[in-house]
């Protein structure tokens, strides 16, 4: 899967057609721009660094597969850069630019930004979860019909997912990102608002995390166990 390739920087979003303008639905997708040796730093570390993007290209392709049906509006939001040839498809998926010197600082961002243009449930994942379908996210959307907030708790103490029917800064500051103390910290900050929880999931960080499923085993056969 090396056929993501960057580009110029997109300058026209609004000749795009995007599927579901209409909805009240957004779907933030934050990604990592798949370059050798910046990303899944940590999962490198024990596969290498060109399996490591290998397998980041996989969940990136397993991502656009449960969302370009998504009953929703979507953006991608790029780490580097915006590259307008790739498996982001142009007229589903609005391609916009992180910004922020943090990972909270960036999706507070993305958030004001949904509530602006008047998206009324906003929710954002990441681009690593192989343990996620289109199901769970049309029913976390559902949830935020009858919940203020709703988050997906991820096993190592962050969460996969979060959702909104109207900004809280508060969730977005005072964080200890990629610490396991996140999800406590922000289930503290939800404590007088009406929210629910998702079932708990597992994201993609390190080599324990896919040694043994069953989708990855093709990209970990050099592994010596």
């Amino acid at each position: 899967m090396s056929f993501i390739t960057p580009k110029e920087k997109q300058k026209e979003a609004a000749t795009v057609n995007y599927t579901n303008v209409a909805s009240k639905n957004l779907l933030l997708i934050f990604t990592r721009n798949p370059q050798l040796g910046k990303c899944k730093t940590r999962l490198a570390a024990t596969v290498g660094n060109e399996v490591a993007l290998d397998i980041y290209k996989f969940l990136l392709n397993h991502t656009v597969d449960i969302t370009k049906n998504l009953s929703a509006a979507k953006q991608v939001w790029y780490s580097e850069e915006i590259w307008t040839d790739d498996i982001w498809s142009p007229s589903i998926f609005d391609k916009r630019l992180q910004q922020g010197n943090d990972l909270g600082i960036r999706m507070a961002k993305a958030f004001q930004d949904g509530f602006a243009s008047g998206y009324e449930r906003i929710i954002v994942i990441g681009s690593d979860m192989f343990d996620l379908d289109q199901d769970d996210l049309q029913n976390a959307f559902s949830e935020l019909k009858k919940n203020d907030f709703v988050i997906g708790p991820a096993e190592d103490g962050g969460y996969y997912l979060l959702g909104m029917n109207r900004f809280k800064p508060e969730l977005f500051v005072q964080k200890n990102w990629g610490n396991e103390t996140v999800l406590a910290d922000t289930l503290n900050d939800l404590k007088n608002e009406k929210y629910h929880i998702l079932e708990e999931r597992n994201d993609v960080d390190i080599y324990e995390d896919i040694k043994d499923v069953e989708a990855f085993q093709p990209y970990l056969k050099h592994i010596k166990t």
